[in-house]
């Protein structure tokens, strides 16, 4: 995974404090507090989900769920030769996994701080660079028609306030027949509070308020946004773009894992989906 924060803050029932809200962001607030919080959290993030993600493997999800395993990118041996943008990259490390196959990734992240982390595990390797972009996914700075595909693990979509805008330009950058493969927090989540235990599994909000969820310092200025989609909303986004929706993944919870990542949590994987990956083409 790339940019997934330790929980999906989604607060639903809870008082409201003036630190934690849930009110309206517009895109440009949106982007300033993603690309602030990613810059003052990308170290601690590193440090502390590091070994889970590797700096070489292409995780989906708290899940586990491997690409290696999943092939939602394409069949073995498919990769080779293709120009693929990870959208939210994080440090990189599922560009690393596409290189590894052959592919020539570009790895784009609106935080500068997430985009040096990549640098840090590449020298330390004495690997070539990961190619990587400074950018806001919602205002590609690619020519149409640039990448034979484009994917993200937990990046960009959930902080983006316009994600139709996003489609559109993923749609844009894309060769016809492309596939697009992402994957959010299962939106049936923002009826639950986010905790790994017992308390997580009553739903005490309604699944169809879209309302963002925002953090914001003592002045009202958001410093993390975080934005819901239903799920027929996702579907709508992507064919409003112009992409055909060939699936959506719910990964269940592996029989073994253990490890908690905020809200995520055996208890709560066994009850509840915690992600929703989706596979689409470009027409």
């Amino acid at each position: 995974m790339a940019t997934t924060p330790d929980t999906v803050p989604s607060i639903p029932g809870e008082e409201e404090d003036g630190d934690a809200v849930r009110r309206d962001a517009a895109p440009a607030e949106s982007s300033r507090a993603s690309r602030s919080w990613w810059d003052r959290n990308a170290d601690e993030y590193q440090d502390e989900h590091g070994e889970f993600l590797g700096d070489d493997r292409f995780t989906w999800c708290p899940e586990g769920l491997d690409e290696t395993e999943a092939r939602l990118l394409g069949p073995a041996g498919s990769l080779d030769g293709l120009t693929v943008l990870e959208i939210g990259s994080g440090a990189a490390q599922c560009s690393r996994w596409l290189a590894a196959q052959g592919a020539r990734p570009v790895a784009l992240d609106i935080s500068f701080r997430q985009l040096q982390h990549s640098r840090r595990i590449d020298l330390g390797r004495g690997a070539e660079p990961v190619a990587v972009v400074q950018a806001d996914a919602a205002v590609l700075p690619f020519a149409d028609g640039a990448f034979d595909l484009a994917c993200s693990a937990y990046g960009a979509v959930p902080f983006s306030a316009d994600t139709a805008a996003l489609m559109r330009e993923v749609h844009r950058v894309l060769r016809p027949g492309a596939r697009w493969v992402f994957s959010v927090t299962h939106p049936i989540r923002w009826a639950f509070p986010d905790e790994p235990g017992v308390e997580g599994l009553t739903a005490t909000a309604s699944y169809f308020d879209r309302t963002p969820y925002v953090e914001q310092d003592e002045s009202g200025q958001a410093t993390y946004v975080e934005h819901h989609r239903t799920l027929g909303d996702r579907v709508r986004e992507l064919t409003a773009a112009g992409f055909q929706l060939l699936d959506l993944v719910e990964p269940e919870w592996p029989d073994g894992l253990e490890q908690e990542w905020g809200g995520w949590s055996p208890l709560r994987g066994q009850h509840i989906p915690g992600t929703a990956i989706f596979v689409a083409r470009r027409g």
